[in-house]
Parts: C-alpha cells; sequence; structure tokens
C-alpha cells in the first residue's frame, strides 16, 4: 500500500470515528490533507484559484475553526479531503494531461 493511499485510508476511517478523536487530531488530518492536496496538484499541473470557491480553502478554513464546526461538517471534511487525494492520485498514475483554458 502506497502513502498515500495510506493516508486516503486514514482519512476516511477518521470521518467514521471523528466523535472519538481530539480537536487537535482532527485539525491536524485536514491540514495534512490540505498540503498532500496542493503538492499534488502542482505536480499534475494545477493551479490554485486562492479564491472561497477552491475546494482546498474551504478545507483550510474548516480546519482552522474546528471548535466551531459539528462531527458532520469535520466528518464530510475529511471525506472530501480523501475524495480529492484519491483523485489526484488516479490522475498523477494515468498521467492525464490537465488542459487549464483562461
Amino acid at each position: 500500500m502506497s502513502l498515500t493511499t495510506a493516508f486516503v485510508s486514514e482519512l476516511i476511517w477518521a470521518a467514521n470515528q471523528s466523535q472519538h478523536l481530539t480537536t487537535f487530531e482532527k485539525r491536524r488530518l485536514l491540514e495534512r490533507a490540505v498540503a498532500t492536496i496542493r503538492d499534488m496538484r502542482e505536480q499534475a499541473g494545477i493551479p490554485s484559484s486562492n479564491t472561497e470557491a477552491d475546494a482546498v480553502i474551504e478545507l483550510q478554513t474548516i480546519a482552522g475553526a474546528i471548535d466551531n464546526r459539528t462531527e458532520e461538517q469535520i466528518a464530510a471534511a475529511l471525506l472530501d479531503a480523501a475524495d480529492m487525494i484519491r483523485t489526484l492520485r488516479i490522475l498523477l498514475d494515468t498521467g492525464t494531461e490537465v488542459v487549464i483554458k483562461n
């Protein structure tokens, strides 16, 4: 199992067990996910929009205000992060070319 696959599994497990995790653990997982997604996007040549519409910005916002989020919101964010990482992994593994039009 690759590190990426293991991290996706960890995020899914955490989403299903979020009520048993500490605030620090939830925040740290989301921060790691944000860093991973940004790194994978860079590898794939996908620029960040740096707007509120960017899903990574939303994950970062949730991580920063984790005390003000419900368990359902946190679990959804963890699953969203897992899905983004899984999708980017497929994109990178298949060598799919990303074309960004302005």
